[in-house]
């Protein structure tokens, strides 16, 4: 009876593992084929997206992703995919159904017995909380991302000011600046600068869609008063340098703001602690009584 029980925990062990290998498998990017890459790259506009074996295989999962209203400029500033997100929901919601289940297999196994509710409730009650962990966690990474992206945007603009200042053209000075530092805001910045310049269209109004899909206003400045520069030669160095300074102040009163609710949280663990204190003094006159 028991090598039957044991049979069946290592059975469903190797399927769950089996499972997460080929979830894995699925995430890991592979390298994509050169003509389908072009033609995406050059793909006219209006026409849908192109359709290939990986992609309708992964229908389902769009249909998940559209179910579950993923986050989209959270998601498009840390480079996931609405594909992405629903598979780590999933498979999150999965782990956390399966964990109660093989607990109380384990449970069984050593003499243990625990009625059926027991693994039924617990495991829908954890796939709830891993899914909303998994959600919660994309929400965070999406702070922290859109937090550094401004300060990198603030360095960019003091940068394209410089490139402007030693009689560079508007192009060639975002193009420049962009290419003088490293991390994946700049790369970003240099991909989006390299797509504009690919498909001819006008950097400023490339940094423009960039910062309405990911949700970052101050790229979007960046673009809006390069525009003058481009269109009407108006020199914008000093716009550009002001936009920085402001921007570095709001961001030193946002990190306040945030510092100041952090210390307010503080209060609540030391009133408690002086309650307790408190008990300690006065429980002694309180037994004598």
């Amino acid at each position: 009876m028991v090598n039957w029980l044991l049979g069946i925990a290592v059975s469903g062990g190797a399927a769950i593992g089996f499972g997460v290998f080929l979830v894995i498998r699925e995430l890991v990017p592979a390298t994509p084929a050169l003509g389908p890459a072009l033609r995406r790259l050059h793909q006219p506009p209006g026409t849908g997206r192109v359709s290939t074996p990986a992609s309708r295989r992964l229908d389902w999962l769009t249909g998940l992703s559209r179910w579950l209203r993923p986050p989209h400029r959270q998601l498009a500033l840390i480079g996931q995919t609405p594909e992405q997100y629903a598979l780590s929901v999933l498979l999150s919601a999965l782990i956390g159904l399966a964990a109660p289940t093989l607990l109380v297999m384990a449970l069984f196994v050593l003499g243990v017995s625990l009625p059926v509710a027991v693994p039924v409730l617990g495991g829908l009650g954890m796939a709830l909380i891993a899914g909303l962990l998994a959600h919660r966690s994309v929400l965070s990474k999406a702070d922290a991302a859109r937090d550094e992206f401004r300060q990198a945007v603030c360095t960019y603009l003091d940068l394209v000011a410089l490139q402007l200042s030693a009689a560079h053209g508007p192009v060639q000075s975002l193009e420049r600046a962009a290419a003088v530092c490293d991390g994946w805001v700049f790369d970003r910045l240099q991909e989006a600068l390299r797509i504009a310049q690919m498909q001819m269209h006008a950097p400023w109004d490339e940094l423009r869609d960039l910062a309405d899909k990911i949700g970052i206003p101050e790229l979007g400045d960046v673009g809006a008063i390069m525009r003058s520069s481009g269109s009407e030669g108006a020199q914008v160095h000093e716009t550009l340098r002001s936009r920085a300074d402001s921007l570095r102040d709001q961001i030193r009163t946002d990190n306040l703001a945030r510092a100041e609710g952090v210390t307010s949280k503080l209060d609540i663990p030391g009133a408690l602690l002086v309650f307790v204190l408190l008990g300690f003094v006065v429980y002694p006159f309180v037994v004598r009584i």
